[in-house]
């Protein structure tokens, strides 16, 4: 499990950074055609736009496997010391997350992209079907369905154990 999570992390990482970069240089492209050559190139902005949402998904599917994610810890700091308590309520809190991933992200997500195909909704400077766009929703939900499977292993491991084992996943 400890293989498949690195490689994930890996590829999110590669991923995200690959996204990234080309977003930054569309974005210059499209400053410098406009200000500079006084003719403003017409799938930049779009292009742009796609990658944001791409990044933003992913990238938060792999800040959710490094667990670096936006959290309110006042519970989890109320009990850090005891293990128990501590387990029982990050099981609580991976499953209400799991929820909402697997209903909203991913069957949400699929219907969307389902939806948009069917509909032939094409973008107006790409000429992309934007179900192409929508697929990194259930896609980004599928992989942070994975982290928190792996949360859900460790918390249950904490609560049966009474001490948390990084190493084993």
């Amino acid at each position: 499990m400890k293989f498949l999570n690195d490689m994930l992390n890996k590829i999110a990482q590669i991923f995200c950074v690959l996204i990234g970069t080309t977003l930054v240089f569309c974005v210059v492209w499209q400053v410098f055609s406009r200000y500079v050559l006084n003719s403003p190139s017409t799938f930049t902005d779009e292009l742009a736009r796609f990658l944001f949402i791409w990044v933003a998904l992913f990238g938060a599917a792999y800040t959710v496997g490094l667990k670096k994610h936006l959290a309110i810890d006042f519970l989890l700091v109320k009990y850090e010391n005891t293990p128990k308590k501590l387990a029982l309520l990050r099981i609580l809190i991976t499953l209400i997350s799991l929820a909402f991933v697997g209903l909203i992200m991913i069957y949400g997500g699929i219907n969307l992209v389902q939806k948009t195909f069917s509909t032939g909704q094409i973008s107006p400077a790409l000429g992309i079907q934007m179900g192409i766009v929508y697929i990194a929703i259930p896609i980004s939900g599928v992989m942070m369905l994975w982290y928190m499977m792996v949360e859900l292993v460790q918390s249950i491991d904490l609560f049966r154990t009474g001490n948390e084992r990084k190493s084993s996943i």
